[in-house]
């Protein structure tokens, strides 16, 4: 059990010393990026928001065709790939890199490599479902589908994109600063009071 821990733990900080050699180049960016998505600072979060609704307003406004958008954002990051890692240097000062913020990147890595494993992981378990209980991932898929496909069919795509992407940004502020483990605690502590109510009056 410990070799195999071990062997999961070097195999992590492998992973993780990869990463951080690819985005070397992302450092300042991604520290900066950091900083805004756990709200160090009171305005980031009306930042954000500000910052995706004027994105999608105009994409609203310029109606772009699917294929059109898709080019149009493979570009982009095409453009951001070859000019970040040249000016981020004479933007942020690279000169400036101190332990704490390599420290920080190395978490960052970390996560970002734990995310992937998780994802990974849960890719992997949805295939071992589907070939041990076949009927359970065949209804279990039908009915995500379907509901997915009726939420889609309700809500404008637009809006469903930006509420999703909106919600995706702001998901590390609610959990850094403990909002969501707060909500989460309440929803527990009502569905325990419910539970009780009803066993009294079941006795």
């Amino acid at each position: 059990m410990a070799e195999g821990d071990n062997r999961s733990s070097n195999l992590l900080a492998a992973e993780t010393a990869s990463l951080e050699e690819q985005l070397q180049g992302w450092g300042e960016v991604m520290l900066m990026a950091d900083r805004v998505l756990r709200w160090e600072r009171a305005w980031f979060p009306p930042a954000i928001m500000g910052v995706v609704s004027l994105v999608f307003l105009i994409i609203y406004y310029l109606d772009p065709s699917v294929l059109s958008g898709v080019s149009c954002f493979v570009m982009f990051l095409c453009l951001a790939d070859y000019l970040v890692p040249i000016l981020a240097p004479r933007i942020f000062g690279s000169n400036k890199w101190t332990t704490e913020q390599q420290q920080r990147f190395h978490e960052i890595c970390s996560n970002l490599v734990k995310t992937r494993r998780r994802a990974v992981g849960w890719w992997k378990r949805l295939f071992t479902l589907k070939e041990e209980k076949p009927k359970m991932y065949f209804m279990t898929m039908i009915v995500s589908l379907a509901a997915v496909a009726w939420v889609g069919q309700q809500v404008h795509n637009l809006l469903l994109t930006y509420l999703i992407v909106t919600s995706l940004l702001l998901l590390p502020g609610l959990n850094q600063h403990g909002i969501i483990s707060k909500y989460i605690g309440m929803a527990k502590r009502e569905i325990n009071k419910l539970l009780k109510q009803k066993e009294k009056k079941n006795e």
